[in-house]
């Protein structure tokens, strides 16, 4: 092509955009922010591409963008709370952005704390950090979702923003290295179900869709024989996260469905 042509073609473009005309390309991209903690980031997955979040090429959010063509913002970052996506992510988004999706929480509630006691402290202790999680979670969580959903809102009011939860960490009645007994893996699973609960009331109350990863995970938990969650491992941060199977099985499945 002469450069005159390609400067006609690019005049033409100009043109066509500023009148409210768009290829079907154009027309098809999204705009796609993930926000969240280390669930989205994809934290126990491998293949980081961002060393200080642990961001990874196999997150959810990274396949959804690559098997959709979406334009992915990739904001979630490990051991964020409320407080950080709020201060940190959301200058991502704007009035174009088109789809959102977040998982945070967990970090707020101290589920890190939770799983620490339940596996090295026995049962009791197991108990007491699970009931004040619990607490934390009814009380003072709702407020944070409440404030930062609407902090998305007003950010990306045009956006479709899907809340995904978190799902239970063990299977039960199973042997498995550094677990704590079933009693103990009860009450971890049952703080995960008051943390969906709570997320899951607080996305209903902002519009926004919520994506329950539970049923994916059934039969896939820590200790299962396929499991999709990493128990104890090296590094310890990456303990009690989805594996790359659970990226792709569990969190991808449970994003696409409702969207």
């Amino acid at each position: 092509m002469t450069t005159a042509r390609r400067t006609f073609a690019a005049l033409t473009a100009a043109v066509l955009v500023a009148l409210g005309f768009t290829t079907a390309a154009q027309a098809d991209t999204v705009d796609y922010v993930a926000l969240g903690d280390s669930y989205s980031a994809g934290v126990g997955a491998g293949s980081y591409t961002n060393a200080d979040c642990k961001r990874s090429a196999v997150a959810y959010p990274e396949l959804y963008a690559q098997n959709s063509g979406a334009k992915l913002n990739f904001q979630a970052c490990t051991g964020a709370t409320t407080t950080d996506v709020t201060a940190k992510q959301l200058d991502a988004l704007s009035a174009s952005t088109a789809l959102v999706s977040i998982s945070v929480g967990g970090s707020d509630a101290g589920f890190t704390d939770v799983m620490q006691e339940c596996v090295l402290g026995g049962d009791a202790a197991c108990q007491a950090a699970v009931d004040k999680a619990v607490d934390y979670v009814h009380n003072t969580l709702p407020g944070q979702l409440d404030g930062l959903y609407s902090a998305i809102r007003v950010k990306a009011p045009q956006a479709k923003v899907v809340v995904l939860g978190y799902p239970h960490i063990y299977q039960l009645g199973t042997s498995c290295a550094f677990a704590p007994s079933d009693g103990s893996r009860g009450l971890i699973n049952g703080a995960a179900d008051e943390l969906d609960a709570v997320i899951g009331k607080a996305a209903a109350n902002a519009g926004f869709a919520f994506a329950d990863v539970r049923p994916a995970f059934t039969g896939h938990e820590a200790c299962a024989s396929e499991a999709w969650l990493n128990n104890v491992v090296f590094p310890l941060d990456e303990s009690f996260h989805p594996n790359v199977t659970g990226q792709a099985s569990g969190y991808y499945p449970a994003f696409t469905g409702a969207l």
